[in-house]
């Protein structure tokens, strides 16, 4: 089962792209899954059809959906919504408060990611489709919802902590029925992010690949979501560079110069993205007319991936997150996270974690057992990643 999530800048075509890369599968033989996790619902759009919350099956081994994720809060939190209120009203706090401090921003988005990571084992467990698709808000809000897993686990442990803590927690603020309850429900809830950051974080099973237009803009941001997915320890397969302006030939005339000078524009572009990832970068042209439909998304997948199998790019894997070099009472700590030279980099050791800080996003990384006795000596920045040299205490 291979998993490939679509996110690029608003309005680059990453829809079209996702959808367009499903139906090169279906037509290729295989049965794959195209699901947008996307507010602004529009995979509906680029097939020509209505979708729902159902996986629908657009042509013969395609199937298609939109996550309904608002639906997905009144099933799924609803419940864990009114264990936390009768806690919080056991704690004294007021009905309207304890209603809005269990309104958690975000949970929509992680459930709908939760619901991906149903779909996927449900297509693993019955056969129904070898691949899953996901069409990704843009690249921002993505980031944000990649991050949701730890970040929430994380939340959950300090609301609810465990040993001595939780002994507390349920003597002072719930009774025992309504304990077993809440911690039923905790226990299902973590279970599921534990399994969804275990999907996100399998470098041999899912990937992100980043949709883009060839304008200067987006060479510093897409440089930024590099760094930040390799930071959450999560994989980029690959970059596609989509309406690139055809070229005009031998052509004359104010419209064949504007065209020659756009496209000698972009493939500037496009050679300065190269230079900065070692990433395979594939182009698609833009066309005359809108691809909608099945056939004219297969059309536009062959112009994208010509022969080339769309999933071949994720069989070889780029460098672990972490890697351990030395011994003895010297280690150095290599941190493969690609690092742009202006970039704002900060590091402070935490217990067992090693805080690394890129730009203002912050991950928690759990030092190997052989370095918890360490301290960091010094830390530089190498073509590869983060250098940190520590000495054993």
């Amino acid at each position: 089962m291979r998993v490939t999530l679509f996110t690029g800048k608003g309005g680059v075509g990453k829809t079209t792209i996702a959808a367009a890369t499903a139906a090169r599968l279906a037509r290729s033989g295989r049965r794959v899954l195209v699901v947008s996790t996307d507010p602004a619902h529009s995979l509906g759009d680029a097939f020509g059809t209505e979708l729902g919350a159902d996986p629908l099956e657009v042509e013969s081994g395609l199937y298609a959906g939109h996550i309904d994720a608002r639906g997905l809060v009144d099933q799924s939190w609803a419940q864990l919504r009114t264990h936390l209120r009768g806690m919080l009203a056991g704690a004294g706090v007021d009905e309207v408060d304890a209603e809005e401090l269990t309104v958690l921003p975000g949970v929509d988005e992680l459930l709908s990611l939760v619901e991906v990571h149903r779909l996927v084992e449900q297509g693993a467990a019955d056969g129904r489709w070898e691949a899953v698709l996901v069409d990704c808000g843009p690249t921002a809000e993505t980031l944000r919802l990649l991050a949701l897993p730890e970040a929430f686990s994380g939340y959950l442990g300090k609301f609810f902590p465990s040993g001595k803590g939780a002994g507390l927690l349920r003597a002072g603020l719930l009774g025992g029925d309504q304990w077993a309850a809440t911690r039923q429900a905790l226990g299902t809830l973590g279970g599921q992010l534990a399994a969804l950051r275990g999907l996100l974080t399998d470098r041999a099973r899912t990937s992100v690949r980043l949709v883009l237009t060839p304008e200067r803009v987006v060479i510093a941001e897409t440089r930024r979501t590099l760094t930040a997915l390799a930071l959450q320890g999560i994989r980029v397969d690959g970059v596609i560079a989509n309406r690139l302006v055809p070229k005009a030939g031998l052509g004359f005339g104010p419209a064949a110069n504007w065209m020659r000078t756009r496209r000698a524009e972009q493939d500037a572009v496009l050679r300065e993205v190269r230079t900065h990832t070692e990433l395979e970068v594939r182009t698609a042209e833009h066309r005359a007319n809108e691809p909608v439909g099945a056939d004219a998304l297969a059309a536009l997948a062959t112009d994208l991936y010509g022969r080339a199998d769309p999933l071949a790019e994720h069989e070889e894997l780029d460098p672990p997150l972490l890697s351990v070099h030395g011994g003895g009472t010297e280690y150095r700590l290599h941190i493969a996270i690609p690092l742009a030279e202006d970039a704002r980099l900060e590091l402070a050791r935490i217990g067992d974690d090693l805080a690394v800080t890129v730009d203002g996003r912050r991950r928690l990384i759990s030092l190997p057992s052989v370095l918890r006795r360490t301290e960091v000596r010094t830390a530089e920045v190498d073509t590869e990643g983060i250098v940190v040299r520590m000495r054993a205490l």
